[in-house]
């Protein structure tokens, strides 16, 4: 299982229906494409939590919407799409004294491995600790 920091972007946005399609959008008219994503609110506002292939030209796009945004660095990895392997990670990490802050994780029905994204206490210790 390969392990790696991924940079995460999260945009704050209004909590309003079509919030969602407008960022989209705005994304794929730049052609930067979503690789992973989870929408919640926080507090009252929208967070988009996003893993792009373009990550510098996605915060301009966000920039330029006055959509503020951060950036988190995460653990990511390909698992073995079977069941148990979601819980074998998480296992080495608590063992370990990683906590995880949220994960998410996903794949198309049929296919081989699921890409997981997980938000960790500590990116380097994580990283050690799954090896």
């Amino acid at each position: 299982m390969a392990m790696q920091k991924t940079k995460q972007l999260t945009v704050w946005v209004q909590d309003r229906p079509g919030i969602l399609g407008e960022v989209a959008d705005a994304l794929g008219a730049k052609k930067v494409n979503i690789l992973a994503l989870v929408a919640s609110v926080v507090e009252g506002s929208g967070a988009l939590r996003m893993v792009v292939d373009r990550p510098a030209e996605a915060k301009e796009i966000f920039t330029q919407r006055g959509w503020k945004t951060t950036e988190e660095e995460l653990v990511s990895f390909a698992l073995p799409d079977q069941p148990g392997q979601l819980g074998s990670v998480s296992k080495k990490l608590g063992d370990a004294g990683i906590n995880i802050h949220y994960a998410y994780t996903g794949a198309a029905r049929g296919v081989a491995e699921a890409s997981a994204y997980l938000a960790v206490s500590d990116v380097e210790a994580a990283l050690k600790a799954l090896r």
